[in-house]
């Protein structure tokens, strides 16, 4: 038996635990990159997973574990970076990331058991390449929504697809056996 939210919740600590590390490391220099450059950043790494399913090779040495784990965290930072108003200061505590990744987790975790409910956890039965495409649609969708300065006439606007996109992920680290 399946327990989702058990799989789920290792994954992200996963994810969490490098993104804190790299926190503390860094600081948050993330907080300069505009929207766009985030997407960009997203559009690398699903490109080189992309890449590697099908090159069945890669030359540094690095299975794309890590570029998955690099999409869920971007994700977060495109959601934190869509709150911050005018004048957030570049450096955030560390302490302060910490809570504002877990709200921006907590939000996508309650939107994947809404659409799970519906779907029937449809992605168990999918490819992780598919997972990838998918991926790579949403970033493309994104691109597009922000090409048209944030205006859209019938998509359900950028934040949806971070969050999409980071839950896309997630299933691909499940299925891919991260604890």
């Amino acid at each position: 038996m399946n327990n989702t939210s058990a799989e789920y919740e290792a994954v992200i600590n996963v994810c969490r635990g490098l993104f804190m590390k790299k926190t503390y490391d860094y600081g948050t220099a993330w907080r300069i990159l505009r929207p766009e450059s985030i997407t960009d950043q997203l559009f690398i790494k699903a490109q080189r997973i992309r890449t590697l399913e099908e090159k069945k090779i890669s030359k540094v040495g690095e299975d794309i574990t890590g570029e998955y784990i690099g999409i869920v965290n971007y994700c977060v930072i495109a959601m934190m970076q869509l709150d911050c108003k005018p004048g957030t200061p570049v450096e955030l505590a560390p302490d302060h990331v910490g809570k504002l990744f877990d709200e921006k987790v907590t939000e996508t975790k309650d939107l994947m058991f809404a659409k799970n409910h519906d779907y029937g956890e449809a992605w168990r039965d999918m490819r992780i390449s598919s997972l990838t495409d998918l991926i790579l649609m949403k970033i493309l969708r994104v691109k597009q929504i922000e090409d048209n300065k944030g205006q859209t006439l019938a998509s359900e606007g950028i934040k949806a697809n971070y969050q999409d996109m980071l839950n896309y992920a997630v299933f691909a680290l499940i299925k891919l056996g991260v604890k």
